[in-house]
């Protein structure tokens, strides 16, 4: 299934920004240590911005410290990012995450995919302050979707987060399979792309897609999400202990 990021991006942005008046600026993130509403939405809006001039290829001016009235201040931001987006050719040049230098030559479209699902994890963050507690869910994303996050975690911040000197690689890689998806997509969390196939992991983790992608982004602990793990448990809880997302 073929993705449209911009679409999602757009329902996603939306839905967090319906959201934002209703939530207490002070409410804590629930998994995210003392981080509040209030950063929550300056940091998102930081982020949106920060995308939009990367795929311009220039830095793009400072927002400032605040304070903000939070919910004008995030539209402002994610009308900025898709303006960016509908006026650039997804295949055209531009700087997206990298390694071993934090940013490289890239498309447009890397963006499009890391801001959806930049979205997505934090839409999920500021409804569960909402909720007292992060769960499964909350967002109503896709399972595809949230296989899409899975992959980006997989493929790109792992590597990323092991090239640019943050983590070691991981000694055990651990299989990932998504149950809700049909063929239940599989993935190998520490094995670079061409050798997936090649690795035997010690441990198998199977869970919906969204389980999976919020106990990536430590949202959520194994348990909480449901997964079914077999094998070596120790090996999943190796991995979930290294920074394998910025």
């Amino acid at each position: 299934m073929t993705l449209d990021h911009l679409s999602l991006l757009a329902r996603f942005q939306d839905a967090f920004l319906a959201a934002v008046p209703d939530a207490d600026p002070d409410a804590r993130i629930p998994a995210c240590g003392d981080w509040t509403v209030r950063e929550l939405v300056v940091h998102l809006a930081d982020v949106h911005h920060w995308a939009a001039g990367n795929a311009r290829g220039v830095k793009g001016k400072a927002l400032g410290d605040g304070p903000f009235d939070l919910a004008p201040h995030y539209a402002a931001q994610a009308a900025l990012l898709r303006e960016t987006f509908g006026e650039l050719d997804p295949a055209a040049d531009c700087r997206v995450l990298a390694h071993p230098k934090p940013l490289g030559p890239g498309p447009v479209r890397f963006w499009h995919r890391r801001q959806t699902h930049e979205t997505l994890v934090h839409l999920h963050d500021l409804l569960a302050a909402g909720e007292g507690q992060p769960s499964i869910g909350l967002v109503g994303a896709e399972p595809e979707v949230w296989a899409d996050a899975v992959d980006e975690v997989v493929t790109v911040f792992q590597p990323r987060q092991v090239g640019l000197g943050r983590m070691e690689p991981l000694r055990f890689p651990v299989s990932l399979v998504a149950t809700d998806l049909p063929g239940a997509p599989l993935w190998v969390l520490g094995a670079p792309g061409e050798r997936a196939d090649e690795v035997a992991p010690d441990v198998l983790v199977a869970g919906t897609a969204e389980a999976l992608a919020l106990t990536l982004w430590r949202r959520l602990t194994p348990d909480e999400a449901g997964l079914v793990v077999t094998g070596d448990r120790a090996d999943l809880e190796a991995a979930l202990a290294q920074p394998i997302v910025p």
